[in-house]
């Protein structure tokens, strides 16, 4: 192994020490992971390790723009309150100069383990351009790390014939009973994009298996950010596809995160596909990673901010949060995500209204704010469209609508102050769900943290994630509708 501190790593961890403390904590949002400073994107190395939960992520330090990748790092014993400590990794080797870019992480003999993509990225003196994508080791305390000098431990000599060299990218890490699996991203010989699954028994000989799946061009191009992982009587391939065409309301145009549930024999190696679902039908979410917690929950985080719409503004001296960890379970064939129990611990200040007629716009007493968890119940469906108005004033808005005719919710932050052409609206299929009695309702809950909104409908069923940032003193709430509906609503702040 070699040096622990590198002088660019050290140059970081100086850097963003100095920035952290600058940075208020009144512009961060309060319960989700924003950067420490300058650029986040996926999450990394999502693990357990010494009975504390770690999250590691894709991290430019000296700009709010993406750059040579890092890896960022925080902790936490909750999933709410987080800790930023120093960055764990910076491109500081002849194996990864062109970025640390994403990887895992899990607790191996005492050691924290990290598994990343290194890039090679360099012109020649010839002058050709050599560009690789290779799997790196790295092993460390939790807050030092150092990388193993058997990097790259994995490389495109293993990968199936026509593999693409450059698009490698992205391992997930777990253990078996004979030794240790991971899981990478790759591009087939026809473009588009393939998992491949790895062996080891040591962490540094790694073998070929198999190709688990493969796109054929049916789930966008490159496969990005695996995760492989048993739930319920279910197998998970979780992949986040660049470049997908929309289909219906269940994929949009470009970067989506995909669910792939299915049966895998262990023996075999042998991954059948059932089903392919969205992940979040929100504006906002990619490259989600999962762990496993102490008490055997699956808990998922994703990155809440999109590719094609980066909106973050020019006063924040940060770019890029992440979802709140969401609990995943298997109900009625598919999953269900609800924002981890923890979060319960931090609810305070209830405000309730049970019955509540809309017939006109209605504002009430007590329903306001910006960093709450709202839970609205539609219990009577006399209207076409239902409409929640949230981190409103006189010139700004968020809008939740509901179209009881075609079963369809929308997210819109067309009035969220965005001066940009992006992406400002989306939707997805939605219907009421049946209650304990066998009566229609349609449950809502918005989780709100300053500059986003995760909307959890029907108990988990489908989420929404996306960002705004409408200014924070817009944090009015109002309820309409064209005809008559009848509501529930309860709200709690989030008060950590």
């Amino acid at each position: 192994m070699g040096e622990a501190i590198s002088k660019q790593l050290l140059k970081v961890r100086m850097m963003e020490k100095k920035q952290i403390h600058d940075i208020p904590q009144e512009e961060r949002p309060a319960y989700h992971v924003s950067s420490p400073t300058g650029w986040m994107n996926d999450p990394n190395g999502f693990s357990v390790y010494q009975n504390r939960y770690h999250l590691f992520f894709q991290y430019h330090p000296f700009s709010k723009k993406w750059g040579p990748m890092h890896w960022g790092h925080c902790v936490t014993e909750d999933f709410i309150r987080w800790e930023f400590l120093p960055a764990a990794l910076a491109p500081d080797e002849s194996y990864d100069e062109g970025g640390c870019y994403s990887g895992s992480a899990m607790e191996v003999d005492g050691e924290h383990v990290l598994i990343y993509t290194g890039v090679i990225d360099r012109h020649l003196d010839d002058g050709f351009h050599y560009y690789r994508q290779v799997q790196c080791l790295a092993k460390g305390s939790g807050i030092d790390y150092r990388k193993s000098e058997m990097n790259p431990i994995i490389t495109g000599e293993s990968i199936p014939e026509g593999s693409s060299l450059e698009d490698f990218r992205d391992p997930k890490i777990w253990k078996e009973d004979d030794g240790y699996y991971l899981v990478v991203g790759s591009r087939a010989k026809d473009g588009s994009g393939q998992i491949l699954l790895y062996h080891s028994e040591d962490l540094e000989q790694w073998q070929f298996i198999t190709i688990l799946d493969q796109s054929r061009n049916e789930y966008g191009k490159m496969w990005e950010c695996p995760d492989f992982f048993p739930l319920g009587d279910k197998q998970i391939l979780m992949i986040s596809p660049q470049d997908m065409r929309a289909s219906g309301l269940e994929f949009h145009n470009g970067n989506n995160s995909i669910f792939i549930y299915g049966q895998y024999d262990k023996a075999s190696h042998q991954f059948k596909r059932e089903m392919v679902t969205s992940a979040d039908y929100g504006l906002d979410f990619y490259a989600p990673q999962t762990l496993q917690t102490k008490d055997g929950r699956r808990v998922m985080i994703g990155w809440m901010q999109s590719w094609d719409a980066k909106i973050s503004p020019k006063t924040l001296p940060w770019s890029g949060m992440m979802t709140v960890p969401r609990e995943l379970t298997l109900k009625n064939g598919r999953i269900y995500q609800q924002p981890v129990r923890e979060l319960e611990q931090y609810r305070k200040n209830l405000v309730q209204y049970e019955g509540q007629t809309v017939a006109q716009p209605v504002v009430l007493e007590g329903i306001r704010g910006r960093v709450i968890d709202l839970s609205v119940e539609l219990i009577r469906f006399d209207f076409e469209h239902f409409r929640i108005h949230f981190a409103k004033n006189e010139d700004y808005e968020m809008l939740l609508q509901y179209n009881q005719k075609r079963n369809t919710l929308t997210v819109d932050r067309t009035h969220s102050g965005i001066d940009r052409d992006v992406v400002c609206r989306r939707k997805m299929e939605l219907a009421p769900m049946r209650d304990a009695d066998g009566r229609e309702v349609l449950k809502l809950r918005l989780l709100m943290d300053k500059y986003s909104v995760e909307v959890f409908a029907n108990d988990g069923e489908k989420v929404m994630s996306s960002v705004f940032y409408t200014p924070l003193e817009a944090d009015h709430i109002a309820f309409d509708s064209d005809g008559t509906t009848c509501i529930n609503v309860t709200k709690y702040d989030i008060c950590v």
